[in-house]
């Protein structure tokens, strides 16, 4: 015959594990307190990369800023890829005889509808195959560059020309131009909390 404690271990097995379980319980955990300045400044770093880039932050870091991006309608299309080479660039806004925005013409229009198609460069004008204002999408300066890519992606394109608020151009803003701004912005995060981690900048406030 089994002693009266341990036939108790015998019969009850769950009850001496659930009161092992609760002496473990009872001892205290550690408390690690996060400093408040350290989650408030992680959380705004980490919000998502449009909420401090625009589509005017972009096309002012890019080559467009610097040259005359735009064409008349009625020169050729030798014209175009003349500007086109020089200035090492994609696209290019096309404007009217009064110098209103009337398009845009790219690399591809010029592939697609002059050369594949054995046409003259020197007598096709460039509004005959450029893209109409019709069927043209633009950005404003104050658009998120996610939602620029997402135009561009949506389309398969990979320009879109800059319009200040009262439907004026004032730039061209390229594909390259908002993931260079992607860019910056995640590099600009990482070091601020790198900043963070070794003690530099700011001080915390212990909950």
């Amino acid at each position: 015959m089994f002693s009266g404690a341990v036939a108790a271990l015998i019969v009850r097995p769950g009850h001496c594990l659930a009161r092992q379980g609760a002496r473990r319980s009872a001892i205290a955990t550690p408390k690690c307190s996060i400093p408040r300045a350290l989650v408030s400044h992680q959380q705004r770093n980490m919000g998502t990369v449009e909420e401090s880039s625009s589509a005017k932050d972009a096309w002012k870091k890019s080559c467009f800023v610097k040259i005359d991006f735009t064409v008349p309608e009625e020169s050729t299309a030798y014209d175009a890829v003349q500007k086109l080479a020089t200035f090492k660039v994609g696209c290019l806004i096309t404007v009217d005889a009064s110098g209103r925005l009337s398009g845009v013409v790219s690399e591809r229009d010029i592939v697609s509808k002059v050369a594949l198609l054995e046409k003259d460069l020197k007598v096709i004008k460039i509004k005959e195959i450029s893209t109409k204002t019709d069927n043209l999408l633009t950005a404003s300066r104050g658009d998120p560059v996610s939602l620029c890519m997402e135009k561009m992606l949506a389309r398969d394109i990979r320009h879109l020309p800059l319009m200040d608020d009262d439907g004026k151009v004032i730039g061209m803003l390229s594909m390259k131009d908002c993931i260079k701004s992607v860019m910056d912005e995640r590099e600009q995060m990482i070091q601020s909390l790198k900043n963070f981690a070794m003690g530099k900048g700011g001080h915390f406030v212990e909950d």
